[in-house]
């Protein structure tokens, strides 16, 4: 089942984007977790459409309707279902272009997976629009975590040529992640965020989008969570991102420079400091090593693409009558799709590392 995800925490998302409603259910939640309401549709609204000309003008208000597994604000333990009406759909925007393929979609693969029954206004169940689901499951996982003082958080770290500042990988702390989290638009520095939300106005007014990267950190996980090979926290953490549209590449600590690096300047020196605790003088690894947590912050870079529907002319093909044809995608797009993704990348990281520490001695 392509929608559902089961590693300890059980999720299944269902909806599509010019359906009646989307929704997710979340099962294996421990019971007795108070959930604050109010901070979760504070969290929702941010993969909302802003006003600045950089996101689409598709308007949703996503504030979930609470089905089961929520009493009184506590968690039950039985399954959590979350039902999302969708409000605002322009379905006739994609009248014209049924049997055609847009280029960057999954329009064709779609077609040919699904024998062309498959829903393909908006994107149906391919569309950015499921990250709502998603977002609503990692935000309640996101208050269980910080109840045991880990927490996630993630910052736009560049978009086209424009580049934020980073995290500090090796001493990151909850104030740097929670400094951004509620900004309008999650940059560190807010000069280089107004350049970038520039560029996205010049893109939108030239018919293109542009991509970047997401920069996420959560810190304070204590080590020994995770296992090797196929149940690693690298694993579970790229199966969850990779459900997000749209992202085309992941890489943990150093990533990629790693491989720029000799083994001296890659490996991360342990140490004891002052107060007994294990550490690493850096944080190449970013905080994984076999799979398993090492105490250090968890830092991770997503790389977000274009988004496909542009306002040019493009090629592409008609593959019900089987012909070449000329597509001009109309409607309402994002842009760029990565301020928008930022709360995704968080709420995806919670659901992974909460599934794991489930199996933290005395987790409670």
């Amino acid at each position: 089942m392509s929608s559902f995800w089961n590693n300890r925490i059980s999720i299944s998302i269902f909806g599509e984007s010019h359906g009646p409603a989307i929704g997710v259910v979340v099962d294996n939640l421990p019971p007795g977790e108070h959930i604050d309401i109010e901070e979760l549709s504070r969290f929702m609204k941010r993969r909302a459409p802003k006003k600045d000309g950089t996101t689409t003008m598709r308007d949703e208000k996503d504030f979930p309707q609470i089905m089961s597994g929520l009493v009184n604000d506590k968690t039950t333990g039985t399954p959590l279902c979350a039902f999302i009406q969708n409000t605002d759909m322009h379905s006739k925007d994609y009248s014209n272009i049924s049997k055609l393929a847009r280029p960057g979609h999954a329009d064709y693969t779609g077609a040919m997976r699904y024998r062309g029954f498959n829903d393909v206004r908006g994107g149906g169940h391919f569309s950015g629009r499921l990250t709502a689901p998603l977002v609503f499951a990692g935000a309640v996982c996101g208050q269980i975590l910080e109840k045991r003082g880990i927490y996630t958080g993630a910052h736009i770290a560049s978009i086209h040529n424009i580049k934020d500042e980073s995290f500090d990988r090796t001493n990151v702390t909850k104030e740097d992640i929670l400094n951004v989290r509620y900004k309008s638009f999650p940059v560190i520095n807010t000069k280089r965020g107004e350049l970038m939300i520039s560029d996205i106005q010049k893109a939108r007014e030239g018919c293109e989008s542009l991509g970047g990267v997401i920069e996420c950190a959560c810190v304070n996980v204590p080590a020994g969570i995770g296992s090797p090979i196929f149940d690693g926290l690298e694993n579970t953490l790229a199966q969850l991102i990779f459900g997000i549209p749209a992202v085309k590449g992941l890489e943990f600590g150093a990533g990629f420079l790693s491989a720029k690096m000799v083994g001296s300047q890659n490996n991360d020196d342990f140490y004891v400091n002052e107060a007994g605790h294990v550490k690493t003088k850096t944080n190449n690894h970013g905080g994984i090593l076999g799979g398993i947590s090492s105490g250090m912050p968890i830092t991770l870079n997503v790389a977000i693409k274009p988004t496909p529907s542009i306002a040019q002319p493009q090629h592409t093909i008609d593959y019900g009558a089987m012909k070449n044809e000329t597509l001009v995608i109309k409607g309402r797009h994002d842009p760029c799709i990565v301020p928008r993704a930022v709360p995704c990348v968080e709420a995806a990281v919670n659901i992974g590392i909460l599934s794991h520490m489930l199996d933290y001695p005395n987790f409670s």
